[in-house]
C-alpha cells in the first residue's frame, strides 16, 4: 500500500542513483503566471522514469533478481529499467513498440538490456511482455501501475516542495498515471493546499476520459507526437489515486504541444520531448485559467525527443504560433508585380524564405499567375497586417 513513508524511503534509496534536478524560473515564456520548470529532462536517462524503475528494482529479493526483469515501454521507462538493472547486476529484457524513436531504442540497448520490438503501440508491447514473463519467469516492472514505481515517481513531488516556497500548483504530464499519482499523493500528504493538475495529449486521453466518466476506459487507438504518454488505458491503482488526489486533468493537441516545445527551446534553452512539454502547452493554450497570477511549477518530464522529428515539430510550432506563413497571391503576369509584392512584405518587416511562381489554372485569367510566398513573421497580427497591405495594393490572396 502506498504511504508517504514509502515515498520518503524511495527518496533515500534514490539519492545514490539520480540527480535532484533543478527548478528554474521561466520568465520569458508567459506572463499569465509565475512559471517555474522542474527539469527532469536533465535527469539521468533523460526522464523521470528512472526514479520508479530504480526504486522498484532496489526492492527485489535475491531470488527475484536471479530471474531477471522484463518491462514494456514507449522508450523512457525502458531506459530507466535498463539503467537500474545494469546498476544492480540484473539481466533485463525490454519490449518496445516498433514505432518507438530509434534514439530511445538504441539508448536502451546501450544500457545493456536485450530488446524485443513489438508491432503496434505501447499496449501491444505490454501484452507481449506479459506473455514472455509467463513463459520465462521474469519479474515484470510495470511502467506505472505499481505502488513501488508510483512511490519512486512521487519523489519528484517531494523535491518540488523542498525547492519552491509557496508553490500554488504543479502541472504534470499524464499517460498511464504513475507520475501524477505519486506526485499528487506526496504533495497532498505534505501540503494539501497545493493543487496538482494533469495534462494528457488530445490523441491519447485515456485518463481524462476515465476520470470524466467515472470508470476506467480503454481507447481503441492513440495518435500523438507525445509518444511517452500515448497509453490506451490507465492503471487500476493510478486511476484510483488520480480520482482521489488530482485536482483536474485537461488535454492539449499536437499543435499546442509543438508550440510549447518551440517556446521552451527558443526562450528557455530547454529541450523537451512531446510528453514533457504538455504542461506548458496547457498553460500557453489557456487550458488552465485558474492558474492566472499563481506560482506554478510545470514538470518537464523528459527530454528524449527524436532528432529525426525535431525539425517537423519546430516547423509546426512556428506555423501554429504565427512565426511562419505561406501566402498564395493571384496577380497578372506582367513586369513589376513581384517587386511590388516583395516591397510591401519588406516594408512590413517580414523575411521571405521561399518564392514559387506558376501560371494560373484554366478557370483564371489567361494572363494571370500565382505567386506562393513563404515568410518568417512575428505573430498572427503581423500576418494580418501583411495581408491587409497586399489587399490594399490590389492583390488577391487565396
Amino acid at each position: 500500500m502506498l504511504t508517504i513513508d514509502k515515498i520518503f524511503e524511495a527518496q533515500r534509496v534514490l539519492s545514490e542513483a539520480i540527480y535532484k534536478t533543478d527548478v528554474i524560473r521561466a520568465d520569458k515564456v508567459t506572463d499569465e503566471c509565475e512559471l517555474w520548470l522542474k527539469t527532469e529532462n536533465l535527469q539521468k536517462t533523460g526522464s523521470f522514469k528512472i526514479r520508479g524503475a530504480y526504486y522498484k528494482i532496489s526492492q527485489l529479493s535475491n531470488e527475484e533478481r536471479k530471474k531477471g526483469v522484463i518491462a514494456c515501454s514507449a522508450g523512457n521507462h525502458a531506459q530507466g529499467v535498463a539503467y537500474a538493472a545494469q546498476k544492480n547486476g540484473i539481466p533485463a529484457l525490454i519490449c518496445l513498440p516498433e514505432g518507438a524513436p530509434i534514439s530511445k531504442v538504441e539508448a536502451t540497448r546501450g544500457y545493456g538490456a536485450d530488446i524485443c520490438l513489438v508491432p503496434g503501440v505501447y499496449d501491444d508491447a505490454y501484452n507481449r511482455a506479459l506473455e514472455l514473463q509467463h513463459q520465462h519467469g521474469y519479474v515484470f516492472i510495470h511502467p506505472f501501475d505499481d505502488e513501488e514505481v508510483i512511490a519512486g515517481q512521487g519523489t519528484v513531488g517531494l523535491e518540488i516542495l523542498s525547492q519552491m516556497d509557496g508553490v500554488d500548483a504543479i502541472v504534470v504530464p499524464v499517460g498511464g498515471g504513475g507520475l501524477i499519482s505519486g506526485i499528487a499523493f506526496a504533495v497532498k500528504s505534505v501540503n494539501p493546499k497545493v493543487k496538482v493538475y494533469g495534462v494528457q495529449a488530445e490523441g491519447a486521453p485515456s485518463m481524462f476520459n476515465s476520470i470524466c466518466h467515472g470508470k476506467i476506459e480503454h481507447l481503441s487507438s492513440v495518435s500523438t507526437i507525445a509518444d511517452g504518454i500515448a497509453v490506451k488505458q490507465p492503471g487500476a491503482h493510478t486511476f484510483a489515486y488520480c480520482k482521489q488526489y488530482v485536482d483536474g486533468i485537461v488535454t492539449v493537441n499536437d499543435n499546442e504541444i509543438s508550440t510549447a516545445i518551440l517556446a521552451l527551446i527558443e526562450r528557455e534553452k530547454v529541450v523537451a520531448e512531446g510528453a514533457g512539454a504538455t504542461p506548458l502547452a496547457a498553460i500557453l493554450a489557456g487550458k488552465l485559467p485558474m492558474l492566472k497570477g499563481k506560482k506554478v511549477c510545470c514538470l518537464i518530464s523528459g527530454g528524449n525527443i527524436d532528432v529525426t522529428i525535431m525539425n517537423r515539430v519546430i516547423t509546426r510550432g512556428l506555423i501554429t504560433s504565427g512565426r511562419q506563413c505561406t501566402l498564395n497571391i493571384e496577380l497578372l503576369d506582367k513586369p513589376g508585380q513581384l517587386v511590388e509584392v516583395s516591397s510591401i512584405i519588406a516594408n512590413c518587416g517580414a523575411n521571405v524564405t521561399g518564392v514559387h511562381h506558376e501560371h494560373a489554372s484554366a478557370d483564371s485569367a489567361v494572363i494571370g499567375c500565382f505567386l506562393r510566398i513563404d515568410m518568417e513573421t512575428r505573430n498572427f497580427e503581423h500576418i494580418r497586417e501583411i495581408r491587409r497591405k497586399l489587399e490594399e495594393a490590389g492583390f488577391r490572396i487565396n
